[in-house]
């Protein structure tokens, strides 16, 4: 439905929550024809997915900004490894 305006701007809340992985995967393809169309902005929590798709990324903590880049600057963010991964 949120296609059938054809719309400039697409914004996508956990869009494969409660998914297989072989339905993530479809969804993920589906995203990412999508996006060559179009701007789409997702809310989500599967990093597999958010890395496979995303040329730039945000990342929240308790709703609070803690960094952006592309998807290699946030692998190598050291505040995005402490809070998310326990690193030091």
């Amino acid at each position: 439905m949120a296609l059938a305006s054809e719309p400039v701007l697409l914004l996508m809340d956990e869009p494969t929550a409660g998914m297989s992985p072989e339905e993530t995967t479809v969804m993920m393809r589906l995203i990412s024809a999508l996006a060559a169309e179009r701007t789409v902005v997702l809310v989500e929590h599967k990093m597999k997915l958010v890395m496979g798709l995303c040329e730039r990324l945000i990342v929240l903590h308790h709703g609070e900004f803690l960094a952006e880049g592309t998807p290699e600057q946030i692998r190598n963010n050291a505040d995005v490894r402490r809070v998310y991964l326990g690193e030091e």
